[in-house]
């Protein structure tokens, strides 16, 4: 039987892990916010309409960013 120590402990991150997918997460929030606006704009969709609808998403995006955030500091403060 093999040892399953590995799959139960949370993989361990490095700085510049944590900072690509955290700069990666940015761009894609920014773009996705670009994105609708310029839909909404087309569609002739009031921008607080369009933001209301778009608000839950950001929330989850600044969640996993604020998550990912935490972990970089936590990381880069041991060393």
């Amino acid at each position: 039987m093999s040892d399953n120590s590995e799959l139960n402990s949370p993989p361990q991150d490095t700085p510049e892990e944590l900072a690509e997918v955290i700069a990666e997460l940015e761009q894609y929030r920014e773009r996705l916010v670009n994105d609708t606006t310029t839909m909404a704009q087309k569609a002739k969709i009031l921008k607080a309409k369009m933001m209301a609808n778009l608000d839950p998403d950001l929330q989850k995006i600044d969640a996993a960013l604020q998550e990912l955030r935490d972990r970089y500091a936590a990381v880069t403060a041991k060393n």
